[in-house]
């Protein structure tokens, strides 16, 4: 399959030391099967550094979710064990992930989690409500999470 990850610079080696904890999935390299996904994240990220927009193209053979070369968690859908997930990562404030997982696939979560964290978490909202607000308002877009050195090496750059 191919996979695309949205960014404001070009780069050969993917280096997690320069990923950022709090993430959705956790500290990791994210990617997405759709281009246009991938290029408004890289719009995104260009404003941010008064930069041009780069996706960055890669191949990933995708048998190795699922004949145990890699270890794979799957959310197929907004769910309430999806949100408390999000959550597990999003409140992380140690450098190591809250979970082992080689990779990770699920939907994204909408631009407002950190409002929508603390809510939960000053208990103005509950986890039903919680896992509502995190649902994406343009409809549901998925991303895949590489968290390992052994995931990365699994990414060929095309």
């Amino acid at each position: 399959m191919r996979l695309y990850h949205g960014t404001y610079a070009d780069f050969d080696v993917i280096d997690l030391s320069k990923s950022h904890k709090g993430k959705d999935f956790g500290k990791g390299f994210y990617l997405s099967d759709n281009y246009e996904q991938a290029y408004k994240l890289a719009i995104f990220k260009a404003l941010q550094f008064k930069a041009a927009p780069v996706v960055l193209p890669y191949q990933f053979e995708e048998d190795l979710l699922t004949d145990g070369t890699l270890s794979f968690l799957r959310f197929d859908e907004y769910s309430k064990e999806w949100a408390e997930f999000i959550l597990k990562n999003r409140t992380n404030d140690q450098d190591i992930n809250v979970h082992s997982y080689d990779v990770v696939y699920g939907p994204i979560a909408n631009d407002k989690v950190g409002v929508q964290v603390r809510n939960l978490l000053e208990h103005n909202i509950d986890m039903e409500v919680f896992l509502e607000r995190l649902k994406y308002m343009h409809g549901i877009t998925f991303q895949y999470f590489f968290g390992t050195e052994k995931a990365i090496s699994k990414l060929v750059r095309i």
